[in-house]
């Protein structure tokens, strides 16, 4: 996830880094190649413009400790400043105390709503909502039947009226459905199009006049750039949502939407989209992602990601393991399904403080943990409570029944006994230790 950015911010501060203090001449150098970094992202020009402005105010004006260097001088004042940019602080989603919270999804067509707002239901109800999905969108083929089989997915019901062609009666009736059934949220997908046209602007205003929406969220895919903001700005200037949702940030290499788009609507982001799961959905947190963007990492997500999935006396369990000693394959395959639950593995280690850059070339594929599983499962009890008695017979017999190869048992085998050692030691690992030993996570 901008991956790009993070490395081109990286080269750019290290004009200032050797610097024994910061003066008017490399400081304008070190700008000159941010401002270039941020218009390569597709950053609005006048966006860009007015962060340099901003940042070099600020640098110009600062004594620079003794015990600060230039370079983590600048570095605080970028991050304060793409902070700043991208909002300030995280926002949450409002909801109605007096009656049925409504959340209105509006936006263009291919930016991820019908999914998303399965993400969005299925994240209220582990926050104890009872939600109801309203299929709205009666001009894609198949929408209403994709929003059908989500709901059927997160268990949540469907409000849809079959043949009817006007989406105000439908989301205006699902309200009273909502009612009648003790559903207190309803979140509303609209239809979308291939760009902005009055009949789509029309028919959301419409809707809106008539649900009176508590939110009203503008999703947009963050990969479209300068697309986005600009399609951002006419929906706003026609509907006024209430806040933004990035959708496919996982797969934006650049930022530029997400950089620009806050300053430019003058509207918070709200939520982030990431990968094809229904659970991959966060809250927007603008210091979180500034601090990945200048590859500090963000572990306080993935700190939160980790509780999620962790049970906290399985937790207790697995430390007294670790501390004795008595890690074995069981407790191995216990982690590595919490793992995937978690996300994908290069997105989880971009979360880590000081490994954003090592994982610009690292080969982590996620593929490789089901190849991990399935030789694990081909193993008897015994031997994953005891790997030392894994002979060559034994190894022989767990390739052909997980159907691997016995270079792909040996290499996990040899793997699991450097992360026993590994973990023994845990404390003093560096992060560029650490994502060696995931490389050697490669089968071939």
């Amino acid at each position: 996830m901008l991956e790009d950015l993070t490395l081109k911010f990286d080269k750019a501060l290290k004009k200032v880094t050797g610097q024994g203090r910061i003066t008017e001449s490399n400081i304008s150098d070190t700008l000159r190649e941010i401002r270039r970094v941020l218009l390569d992202a597709d950053v609005n020009y006048k966006v860009a413009k007015q962060f340099i402005e901003d940042v070099k105010a600020k640098a110009l004006g600062k004594e620079v400790l003794a015990s600060v260097t230039p370079g983590q001088l600048i570095t605080k004042i970028i991050f304060d400043e793409l902070t700043k940019l991208m909002g300030g602080e995280g926002k949450e989603l409002k909801i109605n105390p007096n009656g049925p919270t409504v959340i209105l999804l509006v936006g263009l067509q291919g930016s991820g709503k019908t999914t998303f707002s399965a993400k969005l239901a299925k994240y209220l109800k582990n926050k104890n909502r009872k939600v109801l999905l309203v299929a709205a969108d009666i001009y894609r083929p198949a929408a209403i039947d994709q929003l059908k089989l989500l709901g059927t997915q997160i268990d949540t019901p469907v409000f849809s009226i079959d043949g009817s062609k006007d989406a105000v009666n439908i989301a205006e009736s699902s309200l009273k459905y909502a009612k009648e059934n003790g559903l207190n949220t309803v979140i509303i997908d609209t239809a979308g199009r291939l760009h902005v046209d009055e009949q789509l602007m029309q028919e959301v205003v419409s809707i809106k006049e008539k649900v009176n929406p508590t939110e009203t969220l503008f999703v947009v895919d963050s990969m479209t750039g300068q697309d986005a903001v600009n399609s951002a700005k006419a929906f706003h200037n026609q509907v006024d949502f209430d806040g933004i949702v990035l959708t496919k940030l996982d797969g934006d290499s650049r930022g530029g939407c997400a950089l620009s788009i806050r300053a430019v609507v003058e509207e918070p982001i709200k939520f982030v989209s990431l990968g094809e799961k229904l659970d991959s959905i966060e809250v927007f947190h603008p210091d979180r992602l500034a601090s990945r963007i200048l590859g500090k990492g963000d572990i306080i997500s993935f700190v939160e990601k980790a509780q999620q999935q962790i049970d906290e006396k399985e937790a207790q369990d697995l430390e007294k393991k670790l501390l004795s000693n008595k890690f074995d394959f069981d407790d191995f395959l216990k982690q590595i399904k919490m793992i995937k639950k978690m996300g994908s593995l290069k997105s989880l280690l971009g979360m880590i403080p000081g490994l954003s850059a090592s994982l610009k070339n690292a080969d982590i594929d996620d593929n490789q943990l089901v190849k991990v599983e399935s030789i694990i499962q081909s193993m008897t009890k015994k031997e994953r409570a005891k790997p030392k008695i894994l002979n060559g017979s034994r190894r022989k017999r767990i390739a052909r029944g997980s159907g691997n190869s016995i270079q792909d048992v040996n290499r996990l085998i040899k793997q699991f006994n450097e992360m026993q050692k590994m973990m023994k030691r845990m404390s003093s690992k560096s992060g560029k230790k650490l994502i060696g030993n995931f490389r050697n996570f490669k089968f071939n």
